[in-house]
């Protein structure tokens, strides 16, 4: 009788198998599992164009020549945007992820400028257009896909569902594997071994190779040489919803 190759075993496995359901999980408990839908922003990010750095909205027309004196008609903290417009010889005081004031066009960094007091600065170093600010939709903009379906969320892929506003999402059911392991020899670790007697080992390495892949485990214990008591613990396995059933033991005809 001819050994079945590997590769068919496997296909024969496989033949029948189907993806399993869908299941909302919240972000927090997503951590390695597979997407079962792609994922799409349901914002834009960033949602405005945002300064970049800690300094000074400005015009670029008023700091393409220095020394330029400005007159500093209020302050731009993150999560708080200036309301007024920014005038000629005018600048914001503003702050990392603050939206860029009306009128400003560029963000001139704290190092490049002197406080003169009296709501007074000076701008040592020029700057140009655009500099320092992060544009509205530089990362993503709303509708975009985001993670493809079958994506692991992996740190990375779970901090970009965060920023696209997703507070849960759609995952593939995690697989339970059954484990049963067969034979008259064998006790769980910790027992009184007889003289014909070893340690059931392998379930703990099956258990811990199928969590390693985002399966669930489920150890059904040692079903003795019978078949009755073998088909028990599998009918066990299928009452409980296992996805797959490893069976360990057996040798040659056995």
């Amino acid at each position: 009788m001819a050994l079945l190759p590997v590769a068919e075993a496997l296909e024969r496995l496989l033949e029948d198998a189907a993806p399993l359901q869908a299941e909302s999980v919240a972000l927090m408990d997503a951590a390695d599992r597979v997407l079962a839908e792609p994922l799409i922003a349901l914002r834009t990010q960033p949602p405005f164009n945002a300064s970049a750095m800690d300094g000074y909205a400005v015009r670029a027309e008023d700091v393409a020549s220095v020394p330029a004196r400005l007159s500093v008609i209020g302050m731009a903290p993150a999560g708080r945007g200036f309301a007024g417009t920014v005038g000629p010889a005018q600048a914001v005081r503003i702050f990392t992820g603050a939206p860029l004031p009306a009128g400003a066009d560029t963000i001139v960094i704290q190092e490049n400028v002197r406080d003169l007091r009296g709501g007074s600065i000076e701008v040592t170093a020029s700057t140009v257009e655009g500099r320092n600010i992060r544009r509205l939709g530089l990362d993503f903009s709303k509708g975009d896909v985001l993670l493809e379906k079958g994506r692991l969320l992996d740190p990375a892929a779970l901090s970009l569902a965060a920023s696209a506003n997703h507070p849960q999402v759609s995952v593939v059911k995690r697989p339970l594997v059954a484990i049963i392991a067969t034979g008259d020899e064998l006790l769980p670790p910790g027992s009184d071994l007889g003289p014909d007697q070893i340690i059931s080992s392998n379930a703990y390495g099956v258990a811990a190779a199928a969590r390693s892949v985002g399966a669930s485990a489920l150890d059904l214990g040692i079903a003795p040489d019978r078949k009755e008591a073998i088909a028990t613990l599998v009918k066990q396995a299928v009452d409980a919803g296992a996805d797959a059933i490893v069976t360990l033991g057996g040798a040659s005809v056995g």
